[in-house]
């Protein structure tokens, strides 16, 4: 039975970047509630979520043990490995190898993308030059994770919260455009990464709280349109 009173209540919606940090949960085995925050109906702009993450953006947390809230995916994942002591290296080498990636998926890799599944898919109107621009972006960007891929198993080694920040947004390759015939090392990694229990089990809860029937429609409102 768990102890909730040292439990993280865990504020998302299954998106990649709710998705990154559910990963985390479920790896650490630590006790965890989630908390729904259906991003479709604007529930992320209620006052009592805003105290939480101020940004009115998904997901944030709250360590009942130390009272301390974080929102901003990349902070969550390096405040919970750095205190559960889990999936970032003790070394400062190590460490920095881990966090280089970790915020390169942060600033670069998941923006672009974003962008890249946002013209591609929701759009309302057909913007070349925007596709253009975000669809190369998107092709470099696969070209850096295969080459660093290619001298070793994980992103920065061993298997870290650099991998789980970056593999649900890989994970939506085809909404943005992408295929893997040509970045076999990006498929292996994330073969390997999806085989694993826990990230099997975050998917398997994420979509237990996603709304049956969902619409592309409903997921256009995520970016306010009509």
């Amino acid at each position: 039975m768990f102890n909730l009173s040292n439990a993280v209540d865990y504020y998302y919606w299954p998106t990649p970047n709710g998705q990154k940090v559910a990963i985390f949960l479920e790896e650490s085995e630590h006790p965890y509630v989630a908390h729904p925050v259906n991003i479709s109906n604007g529930e992320q702009f209620s006052t009592e979520f805003t105290r939480i993450s101020p940004n009115q953006r998904i997901p944030a947390i709250v360590d009942r043990e130390t009272g301390v809230s974080v929102f901003e995916s990349g902070a969550i994942l390096l405040y919970l490995a750095q205190r559960r002591g889990q999936f970032i290296p003790d070394d400062a080498k190590g460490a920095a190898e881990v966090m280089q990636w970790l915020f390169w998926q942060a600033a670069n890799l998941g923006p672009i993308l974003g962008q890249a599944v946002f013209f591609l898919n929701y759009a309302s109107e057909h913007v070349p030059l925007a596709v253009a621009r975000f669809s190369k972006e998107t092709e470099r960007l696969y070209g850096v994770l295969e080459q660093q891929l290619s001298e070793r198993p994980y992103v920065a080694g061993e298997y870290s919260i650099a991998d789980m920040a970056i593999y649900p947004w890989v994970l939506q390759h085809d909404k943005q455009g992408m295929t893997l015939d040509g970045y076999p090392n990006v498929a292996a990694w994330l073969e390997k990464i999806s085989m694993r229990p826990a990230v099997v089990r975050a998917y398997a809860k994420g979509e237990q709280i996603r709304p049956s029937g969902q619409t592309d429609q409903d997921r256009k409102k995520l970016y306010g349109l009509p």
